[in-house]
């Protein structure tokens, strides 16, 4: 069950950090008729759309190197831990 939820985790990262980039992103970027006017409000949303999408790719981008690194290094971590250290006195 443990590594059933480790797994999990590192799973959804990439998922939490697209969501968070996308968020982030209509945090920061204000409204298009607040920007350009009225006018030219049609045209900014489609652009503000696509930035956006961006954002949530760059962020699953980085949310599944961190899972890869974090992952990585739990495996090692735990091969570590099942192989054991060798004694003092026996050839490594």
């Amino acid at each position: 069950m443990k590594t059933f939820l480790r797994h999990l985790v590192l799973c959804t990262l990439p998922v939490l950090f697209a969501a968070g980039a996308g968020y982030g992103f209509t945090f920061i970027q204000g409204s298009c008729g607040a920007m350009v006017g009225a006018l030219f409000a049609g045209k900014c949303a489609g652009r503000q759309r696509e930035y956006q999408v961006r954002f949530q790719v760059a962020g699953a981008a980085a949310g599944t190197v961190i899972a890869a690194t974090l992952g990585t290094w739990l495996e090692h971590r735990r091969r570590r831990a099942v192989q054991g250290t060798p004694s003092e006195g026996e050839p490594s």
